[in-house]
């Protein structure tokens, strides 16, 4: 008989996590788990990023282990401080906390050039004068075995005069690199003699001015997390083939070797997933710069109302893979709807506006209304609305001949004023083009709070505001910023750019929200009742312009298609 005490089944670990617990058990590093978030900063932070940021701290959380933030910042020529420092806010944003292990490559650069001239002085390592055109020449194929460069013989004593001359800034830059040498017939094409020092005249943002040469990401990825003592590398599988060029580095060097482990990285719909393809769509001015809230970027993310809650969520749920898949968008709205209703204070406002007079209600007179901030968390309690004889409502709550089973505002029938009362239209303005313009209605004064005293049904309910304190708000509606679910299959050799959505962003200037809106911090998530979720965008200023983003709409097909 089983126990009604007995413990949940323990969650099943995937594949990651399950090497990681079995090294930890068999004392693999004296049973020390350490991992680390190695980031370029050549550009912002996106969700694929943030899928390797909640592996790389949950596993050194779940298995009290560490997690170094490092910056492998090895190319000068795309890397800047801006990118730099939101790398770390983005982290920090999402709820991880390095301590005091924030490192950089460059720190390693000293060791790296040491451990470049032992390679050197073993014979296995040399200087080359191919420029980069002759080498891919020379490298072969999949089905070729390449040619050895004709400086691959070059003596130790030559090599290390030439490497110390590159040092010191004594040759033009791109005319000489360092190759390994490894073997130009293996089939992996990472280990036929790959570069890991080139010629660079560039200012570095962290180390100035005072290199003229530069390791390769390969050759100075793998030794720092050597040097900072990792256990597990964990990398996306465009990096399973690099493992064994890693693997030979710090075997030759007889130094120590974490355990690589590839996954499958994040591939989205209606995304692009590519810092470079990124960049393109800022430079050429698609979008309003990295934290354009149309773009996948962490920074995108936060200012059109995402939650760092949201988006663990969404890691989470996603998982691991071995293979490379394609998630749905869908996934990552349900989740955060799922957040956002849960922490979303209420507010009411109108998008398209339909002014109302309620013509029995007494003429200067206002009252306030007590609203729910939010009904999924009672200890948000309640608020004030003010509410007069004038409001509006939202054009599309009207309708002058609706089809059957309506429940909005039409001529003659009765609606429930969200907070407020009862309301019937009796009579339609229109302008002099036919266009409504103005609704006269009457109010049931005994309806206050949305409840009839003689118990009569009324269905529909619908949102309003008052129009002596309603704000005028700017908001900003987003959709997907490309009309394909994989905007990278193109046809005719076409570009990602032909599947750029030319409507994935509406300005509304003319929405009005209920007043205490304007209260609300920057980014500060609310939902205006039966429109969506949104927030305010830090570009508003507070008494002269109100800027709404729109974070998602409230219709989840997701999770009615998978229930």
């Amino acid at each position: 008989m089983q126990n009604n005490d007995q413990e949940e089944t323990e969650k099943p670990l995937d594949f990651i996590r399950t090497r990681v617990k079995e090294d930890k058990e068999n004392g693999k590093n004296d049973g020390r788990i350490h991992t680390r978030f190695p980031p370029e900063p050549n550009g912002y932070l996106h969700l694929g990023h943030a899928k390797s940021i909640c592996l790389n701290f949950g596993i050194a959380d779940e298995f009290d282990g560490l997690c170094n933030l490092r910056l492998d910042d090895t190319n000068p020529v795309a890397e800047k401080t801006e990118y730099a420092q939101a790398i770390q806010e983005d982290v920090r944003w999402l709820g991880f906390d390095w301590e005091e292990r924030f490192f950089h490559a460059s720190d390693y650069f000293q060791q790296l050039y040491d451990w470049a001239t032992k390679l050197i002085e073993e014979g296995k390592a040399f200087v080359c004068d191919l420029n980069f055109d002759e080498m891919r020449e020379l490298r072969g194929n999949l089905t070729e075995s390449g040619k050895e460069s004709p400086y691959r013989n070059r003596s130790v004593e030559e090599n290390l005069q030439l490497f110390q001359k590159m040092k010191e800034g004594g040759f033009p830059e791109g005319s000489k690199t360092l190759r390994a040498k490894i073997d130009m017939t293996s089939p992996n094409l990472n280990l036929r003699d790959p570069v890991i020092y080139r010629i660079l005249h560039k200012e570095h943002p962290k180390t100035g001015n005072q290199w003229k040469i530069y390791p390769s990401y390969d050759f100075a990825h793998g030794q720092s997390d050597s040097i900072e003592g990792i256990t597990h590398s964990l990398c996306t599988l465009e990096f399973e083939h690099h493992r064994p060029l890693y693997d030979w580095f710090c075997e030759t060097l007889f130094i120590h070797h974490p355990q690589q482990i590839e996954f499958a990285r994040l591939n989205m719909t209606y995304v692009v997933m590519s810092k470079r393809k990124m960049l393109r769509l800022v430079e050429e001015g698609h979008v309003d710069g990295w934290d354009d809230p149309r773009m996948a970027t962490l920074q995108g993310m936060r200012r059109r109302g995402y939650t760092p809650e949201a988006i663990r969520e969404f890691s989470e749920r996603v998982g691991l893979a071995k293979r490379e898949n394609m998630i749905e968008v869908e996934l990552l709205e349900h989740c955060l709807r799922a957040d956002l209703n849960k922490r979303a204070v209420r507010r009411l406002g109108v998008l398209n506006p339909l002014k109302v007079v309620i013509e029995n209600y007494p003429e200067g007179q206002t009252e306030e209304v007590d609203a729910v901030n939010n009904p999924e968390d009672p200890e948000t309690g309640t608020r004030k609305v003010s509410f007069s004889r004038e409001i509006f409502i939202d054009q599309n709550d009207f309708m002058e001949d609706p089809p059957k089973k309506y429940f909005r505002l039409s001529p003659g029938k009765e609606v429930r004023l969200k907070y407020a009362y009862y309301v019937t239209c009796k009579e339609i303005i229109k302008d002099e083009n036919g266009q409504i313009v103005e609704l006269i209605c009457t109010y049931d004064p005994e309806s206050r709070g949305g409840d009839s005293p003689d118990g009569r049904k009324v269905k529909g309910t619908i949102q309003w505001v008052d129009a002596a304190t309603a704000v005028k708000s700017e908001v900003r509606l987003y959709d997907r910023l490309f009309l394909d679910p994989n905007p990278e299959e193109t046809e005719d050799g076409g570009d990602f750019t032909d599947n750029l959505n030319p409507e994935s962003l509406q300005i509304n200037g003319n929405a009005l929200v209920e007043s205490s809106v304007v209260d609300l911090p920057p980014g500060a998530p609310y939902q205006l009742e039966r429109i969506g979720y949104f927030c305010t965008d830090p570009d508003s200023i507070k008494g002269t312009q109100l800027i709404i983003n729109r974070s998602v709409a409230m219709r989840d097909s997701w999770a009615k298609a998978n229930k």
